[in-house]
Order: structure tokens, then C-alpha cells, then sequence
């Protein structure tokens, strides 16, 4: 039991290794927290969308923006769009749950807004339909994703894919590059 537990942590690890040492990454993570910092900076939301997993990363995410990350400061415009699950259970219901997030996008969003979408392979279908609807009304898309991007890769502004194919591995590291994200934004807004 020890070895497999260590084995796990290892690969974890390594995954976290991988993007410590990919420069590009690394500049991306630097753009999307300039994007970030804008965005607040000029009265616009951040907004995140997810499923299962990553929905909940998404929450939590979208958290230390409108609650605290290190400083007690003024609440930031932040929030996951699954979390009214009145609206959810009712589009799903009457439409698809493909267009849970887009038609929330198509009714919240405005120009300069940011939507970060989470998907391990890339490819959910709500999210990509959420990205078009954010495309069509100018909202900057970032995607984390993991190593192939899926369809993601195409559809977004931003581009980060985690180097796994390993979805606990790659929420990991969504978690992690997400903290990074909100405590170098919130050093930039508040000092």
C-alpha cells in the first residue's frame, strides 16, 4: 500500500515538474493573470464552468476571487456558472445540457468579461458551446484542459493543458496553476 501511495505522489510530481519546466506554459500562465488582473481592473467578472471534478475546481476557484485568497480586500466579480441549480436542472431539462453554459454566457456576459472553462479532455461539449457564445459577444475564453487540449485547443483565447492524460493528475495541477492565478492577481490589484 506505502509503494502505491508513493507512486501516486511521484506521478503527481512529476506532472507539476513537466510545467515547472515548459517555458511556454509558464508565459501563458503570466498572460492569463495579466488578462485577469485587467479584466477586474475595469469592472468585468471572471467566470468559470466546469463538470463533475472540474466543476467543482471551478467553485472553488471562483471563490478566491469573491471571497479572500491571502488578503482581506473588497470582493472581486467572480462566480461558477453551474452553481444555480434551479437555472441548471431547467435549461438541461427543457433544452440540453449542452447549452447549460452558453445561454448563461448569452445572458450575463459582456464585453472584456473572462470565462475560464475547465475540462480534463478538452472536449465537453457544454464548454465548447459556452466558448462560441463568448466568442460571438468578445468575453477572452481560457481553457484548462490536459495535454492534447481536445477541441479546447482550437476554441479559446487561452491554452492551458496540463501534460497528462491522467485526470486526477491534471485537476491537480488546474488547482494549482488556478491558486497561482488568483494569488498573483490579487498581489496585483491589491498589493
Amino acid at each position: 500500500m506505502n509503494t502505491k501511495i508513493q507512486s501516486i505522489i511521484s506521478a503527481s510530481i512529476d506532472v507539476k515538474k513537466q510545467i515547472l519546466a515548459d517555458a511556454a506554459m509558464i508565459d501563458t500562465i503570466g498572460k492569463v493573470v495579466e488578462v485577469v488582473t485587467l479584466a477586474f481592473q475595469s469592472g468585468k467578472k471572471v467566470l468559470f464552468c466546469g463538470n463533475g471534478g472540474s466543476a467543482a475546481d471551478a467553485q472553488h476557484l471562483a471563490a478566491e476571487f469573491s471571497g479572500r485568497f491571502y488578503k482581506d480586500r473588497k470582493a472581486l466579480p467572480s462566480e461558477a456558472l453551474h452553481c444555480n441549480t434551479s437555472y441548471l436542472t431547467a435549461v438541461a431539462n427543457d433544452y440540453s445540457y449542452d447549452v447549460i453554459y452558453s445561454r448563461l454566457v448569452e445572458g450575463i456576459c459582456e464585453e472584456g468579461d473572462v470565462l475560464i472553462g475547465l475540462s480534463t479532455s478538452g472536449n465537453s461539449k457544454n464548454i465548447l458551446n459556452a466558448f462560441a457564445a463568448a466568442r460571438d459577444q468578445k468575453v477572452i475564453t481560457v481553457g484548462f484542459t490536459g495535454a492534447s487540449g481536445g477541441k479546447m485547443k482550437e476554441a479559446g483565447d487561452y491554452l492551458i493543458n496540463v501534460p497528462s492524460a491522467d485526470t486526477p493528475r491534471i485537476q491537480e495541477s488546474h488547482i494549482l496553476i488556478g491558486h497561482i492565478i488568483c494569488e498573483l492577481v490579487e498581489a496585483k490589484i491589491f498589493g
